[in-house]
């Protein structure tokens, strides 16, 4: 076994990864996948925090678009990614590694509330932080909340997962000339328009010379395949 590049980092997933087959909320065959290949990257010594977006549920930038204010529907989001960290969190546990979730918005009968030196304090004894609510404030998406808590918890990466295994020239989908990158400058995607993150998260991320590596989830054991180098990824990262 290949030896972790990163000792502690923050997976950013989709709330569309969670969907599964199905067209909309949580598929559990899915989520169970998702927390074993956590819970195996937490038993190699990787200190793990997870940013979970709620596109599976409600995305407040669609729903505006029909007469709900930008603020209320991030807000609707912002909820939607506590109901999936709660569900991840379960599974996680259920998988054998401890977790906690922690929300930006404040709802202490459902979760804590994140501050960031007890986040520290559970990533230090050994939990894996669910961090959920986005970064409490409309018109910011859980990309930007994945850097800023790397940044905040001094992590050394942030693992983006998605659904194709790494950054590209054009939408691999759409274009079969589209080239695949196996690494980037921060410099190099943006002056390419490369749709690594969105402009708030990447600007942080050149900004704090914070590794993205951008990976697809679709295989079991795709987060700890990715962190020992053993799998298709992009590493944008300060030149």
């Amino acid at each position: 076994m290949s030896e972790p590049a990163y000792r502690r980092v923050i997976v950013k997933v989709s709330g569309e990864a969670l969907i599964g087959a199905g067209g909309a909320g949580l598929d559990h065959s899915t989520l169970e996948r998702i927390a074993s290949d956590l819970a195996a990257t937490h038993a190699l010594g990787i200190g793990l925090g997870i940013v979970v977006g709620g596109g599976n549920i409600v995305r407040g930038g669609n729903i505006s678009t029909h007469g709900i204010p930008r603020p209320t529907g991030d807000s609707m989001g912002m909820l939607a990614t506590v109901i999936n960290a709660l569900a991840l969190e379960v599974a996680i546990e259920r998988a054998g590694a401890p977790a906690r979730t922690m929300s930006a918005l404040a709802m202490p009968q459902v979760c804590e509330t994140y501050e960031r030196t007890r986040a520290l304090r559970h990533l230090e004894e050994g939990r894996i932080v669910l961090l959920a609510g986005g970064t409490g404030n409309p018109f910011f998406t859980t990309d930007t909340t994945a850097v800023l808590r790397a940044c905040e918890l001094s992590c050394d990466a942030v693992l983006k997962a998605t659904n194709v295994d790494g950054v590209y020239s054009a939408d691999p989908k759409i274009d079969e000339r589209a080239r695949r990158y196996d690494r980037l400058t921060h410099a190099e995607a943006l002056a390419q328009d490369l749709k690594v993150m969105d402009a708030t998260a990447f600007a942080l991320a050149r900004e704090n010379r914070m590794p993205i590596i951008v990976f697809s989830i679709s295989e079991p054991g795709a987060i700890t395949a990715t962190l020992q180098g053993q799998n298709r990824a992009t590493t944008v990262a300060a030149g």
